[in-house]
C-alpha cells in the first residue's frame, strides 16, 4: 500500500471562526494551530500547506490560568544595545490582544517557510466583528 501524498493543486480550504471568549489561551492555540496545519484532515501531508483558514474573534476576552497575567513575560528586541522591551501578559491582553493570541498560535506552527505560509491564513480580531463574512466561515466550538 502506498502512502497518500496530497498535491498542492487539489487542496480544498474551508474557513472557520473560533470565538475566544472564556477560552484558555493554550487550548485555543493548539486547536487553531492544528486546523492551520491541516492535521484535522484525512489528506494531511507534512510538507504541503493543506490547512484551512482560521478567524479568531474576541481575542481580548481569552483566559489565562494561574498567575500568568502577572508572571508571563513577552520579549521584543530592536537589535540595538539596550533595545530589549518586556511586557507582561496583563499589558498584552489590555493593549495588544491580537498579537498575544497570534504569538501563541504561530509558536505552535513549523518554524520555517512552510510555517510562515500557514501563519498567513490566521486572522485575529479583538472584538466580535470581522471582515470575512463573504467567505462563509463555519463556527467551530472548542470545549
Amino acid at each position: 500500500m502506498k502512502t497518500f501524498m496530497q498535491p498542492k493543486e487539489n487542496i480544498e480550504r474551508k474557513w472557520y471562526v473560533i470565538d475566544a471568549e472564556g477560552k484558555t489561551l493554550g487550548r485555543l492555540a493548539t486547536k487553531a494551530a492544528t486546523i492551520l496545519r491541516g492535521k484535522h484532515k484525512v489528506t494531511y501531508t507534512p510538507h504541503v500547506d493543506c490547512g484551512d483558514y482560521v478567524i479568531i474573534i474576541n481575542a481580548s476576552k481569552v483566559n489565562l490560568t494561574g498567575n500568568k497575567l502577572e508572571d508571563k513575560m513577552y520579549y521584543n528586541h530592536s537589535g540595538y544595545p539596550g533595545g530589549l522591551r518586556e511586557r507582561n501578559a496583563k499589558t498584552m491582553i489590555e493593549k495588544y490582544p491580537e498579537e498575544m493570541v497570534e504569538r501563541a498560535i504561530k509558536g505552535m506552527l513549523p518554524h520555517g517557510p512552510l510555517g510562515r505560509k500557514m501563519g498567513k491564513k490566521l486572522f485575529v480580531y479583538a472584538d466580535a466583528n470581522h471582515k470575512h463574512e463573504a467567505n462563509k466561515p463555519e463556527t467551530l466550538n472548542i470545549d
